[in-house]
């Protein structure tokens, strides 16, 4: 995922269990405010904090999950 440092972002993303057992997330593909087809998939948010820059698979991130807020 690419982004500059200097804000806070959040991407709807996806989070599952891998072959080993730990947790990985992907993004739900497209970001856009009139995608509903990534809001309705997703079950968390990646939040990308305000100092991170860009991404990398295998990167570890934050995530806040949905479940138990709606």
């Amino acid at each position: 995922m690419r982004k500059k440092p200097g804000r806070t972002e959040y991407q709807r993303g996806i989070v599952s269990r891998a072959p080993d057992g730990s947790l990985q997330v992907r993004t739900t593909g497209q970001q856009g405010s009139g995608v509903l087809r990534s809001m309705v998939e997703a079950n968390g948010l990646i939040v990308l904090h305000h100092d991170q820059g860009s991404v990398a698979v295998g990167d570890e991130v934050d995530v806040l999950m949905f479940e138990g807020l709606i």
